[in-house]
């Protein structure tokens, strides 16, 4: 008597480019959702600390700077579970967590038992959620998405991305008027149930998973997606470059604050909307980057996008109290978005591709939690530095790590052979597989 094979070693129906499009488009969708609750519910979690609870400075510091840490911390372990798993519950079970855990803030103060404690582990679990959430969705859409269409399809997550942060948090500000932060949040944990619904309806047939090496210790599992980073050139450059730029921008927001607020005198007012409408330029930028790289090529466009990005922030510092310095900055931050929103499309789609498959999750999930780590360390360090030369002189320190940490871009790979991509119906470019 034969038995059924078992379902992984089953030959996989191929689906029509319909249903595919459809499958990508669930998905779209569900990013879109989770985005669009972040973008409401940004800075929802300090406010309720300090209108609700009265936290005191050193407080909301902790509560953003710990509870970052200790969620990638967290995180460590898992990687390898993820990438041994199917890829699609681990981005509904992220979605669930990080939606249960915000909705139990609002129970938590109706009920008269809310605690700070209680926020520090909710931020946590909204770290842990998203690296797992991103470490999965990547591995996903690489088996979703033609290699030839992620170009494409990254390129306008990148735009839901940045027209989430540019509309959300506007929104999130009016909706905190008029009902308060707690209405920010359950906005925010409606979208992650959403997010998860949507998710659940995709019937798309993962490939099998990797599955561990036979005797190879946890520690060697947990680790493997740092030691692929430093095995492959290109990806270890564009790590490193990766830590400082990132630290650096992350840095760079409360000294421009500093900077903007007390040192030239600008309103609340004039500060906002120099957050605000350079966000437009990242949209912009990830709406061109598939035509950029249809004519430039993938790996020319990461490197030019990747230096440009870096040249911007050198002018802030020099800017004056006046009408044209705030304008100086509204333009630097517009030209470093744009160039940022050019870049994560090529950078996102060449990570996708020069990582193997057994090791993507890890991958980035290794990358997420390296910046989560990082971050606070440059934070800190520029904050004693503001301290001790002022803000003004602080951004100029950033602005020189930035500039050097151009050199750590691979520019040897700039003639490295591509495969084809794909703008949109007929239109490709680069190199045939």
């Amino acid at each position: 008597m034969t038995t059924d094979p078992h379902p992984d070693t089953m030959p996989v129906a191929v689906p029509t480019p319909r249903r595919r499009g459809r499958q990508v488009r669930q998905a779209w969708a569900a990013y879109a959702m989770s985005q669009a609750g972040s973008g409401i519910g940004a800075g929802a979690l300090p406010l309720v600390a300090i209108l609700l609870l009265d936290a005191s400075d050193w407080q909301i510091s902790l509560l953003a700077a710990v509870a970052g840490v200790a969620g990638a911390v967290a995180v460590v372990p898992l990687g390898p579970w993820v990438e041994f798993h199917r890829k699609r519950p681990v981005m509904v079970g992220a979605d669930l967590l990080r939606g249960v855990t915000l909705l139990s803030v609002p129970v938590a103060a109706w009920a008269g038992g809310l605690t700070f404690g209680q926020l520090c582990l909710v931020a946590a679990a909204q770290t842990v959620g998203t690296i797992l959430s991103s470490a999965a969705s990547t591995a996903f859409l690489k088996s979703l998405v033609p290699g030839e269409h992620l170009v494409l399809v990254n390129a306008r997550w990148e735009s839901t991305m940045w027209t989430a942060g540019t509309v959300g948090p506007p929104a999130g500000g009016m909706l905190v008027s008029w009902l308060g932060a707690l209405a920010a949040l359950l906005v925010d944990a409606a979208s992650f149930l959403l997010s998860a619904l949507t998710l659940g309806r995709i019937r798309h047939r993962e490939p099998a998973p990797a599955v561990p090496e036979r005797g190879r210790h946890s520690i060697a599992e947990m680790t493997a997606g740092w030691r692929h980073i430093a095995a492959h050139p290109v990806l270890f450059r564009l790590f490193g470059h990766a830590l400082l730029f990132g630290g650096c921008i992350v840095a760079s927001t409360p000294l421009i604050a500093v900077l903007m607020l007390r040192d030239l005198g600008f309103s609340p007012a004039q500060y906002g909307l120099a957050l605000g409408v350079p966000c437009a330029a990242g949209v912009l930028g990830s709406v061109l980057a598939p035509r950029i790289i249809r004519r430039a090529g993938l790996m020319p466009t990461l490197l030019i996008a990747g230096a440009a990005r870096c040249l911007w922030m050198a002018a802030i510092p020099f800017a004056p109290g006046t009408s044209a310095g705030l304008v100086l900055i509204i333009a630097a931050d517009t030209l470093l978005l744009l160039c940022a929103g050019i870049f994560n499309p090529a950078f996102t789609t060449h990570r996708m591709r020069a990582v193997a498959d057994g090791y993507l999750a890890r991958v980035t999930a290794a990358w997420a939690i390296s910046s989560k780590v990082a971050q606070p360390i440059v934070i800190a360090a520029a904050g004693v530095a503001a301290a001790a030369v002022g803000a003004r002189a602080a951004l100029l320190a950033l602005a020189g790590v930035l500039l050097a940490s151009m050199v750590v871009l691979p520019w040897r790979s700039w003639t490295t052979p591509e495969p084809a991509v794909s703008i949109g119906p007929g239109q490709t470019t680069g190199a045939q597989p």
